[in-house]
């Protein structure tokens, strides 16, 4: 299969998985420099955690808008990077030129979840409800994530609102509660915030 077609098929999925589930696929790490004289990268992992990132065999690169399936010949875990050495790169100026690629996992292969929770992915497109007790009709659709933005004092919450204008909510249990992912919904719990 060329690159082109892996592209066109991830596009595909992903418009498939935005409109109806849960994402399948995850950048789960970020390539940086060479490390050492055989042609390992170190490897970023977005999660905080390694272990997910040793026991795979291969994984797609993205890198300027173009994806690759690299076999993954040996790794090794340098706290708090993974070093890798992908099949075809046995020499550090040869792997200088994956430093900035991005890592892309299936969800079978990302970090596990424990109980509750869930991955920041899975919140984007989620629908943005009123509380029952405010709503016009109960439940009203106030708008959609848009995007989860880190931030200093914590996760906020884009929110593109019905009339496509955007509100950033900070992402805390005051302000949100009733997260439902089978559902795609998660309610706003005051309406003021908005304001």
């Amino acid at each position: 299969m060329s690159s082109e077609q892996i592209t066109e098929n991830r596009e595909q999925r992903t418009l498939l998985t935005a409109n109806c589930s849960l994402l399948t696929e995850f950048i789960a790490g970020i390539v940086g420099a060479p490390f050492g004289l055989e042609g390992f990268v170190k490897v970023k992992p977005l999660s905080g955690e390694i272990e997910h990132l040793l026991r795979l065999k291969s994984a797609v690169l993205r890198q300027d808008g173009k994806e690759r399936v690299l076999a993954i010949e040996e790794s090794a875990p340098n706290i708090p990077v993974v070093v890798m050495r992908f099949a075809g790169f046995n020499s550090p100026e040869a792997a200088k030129a994956l430093a900035g690629a991005e890592l892309i996992v299936s969800r079978e292969d990302a970090a596990a979840l424990k109980p509750d929770e869930f991955y920041v992915e899975d919140l984007k497109g989620l629908a943005v409800l009123a509380p029952a007790a405010e709503a016009a009709p109960p439940s009203e659709v106030l708008g959609h994530i848009n995007a989860v933005i880190e931030g200093g004092g914590g996760d906020l919450i884009e929110i593109r609102l019905t009339d496509g204008t955007l509100k950033l909510v900070p992402f805390r249990k005051e302000f949100f509660s009733s997260l439902d992912l089978e559902n795609r919904r998660l309610t706003l719990n005051n309406l003021w915030i908005l304001e």
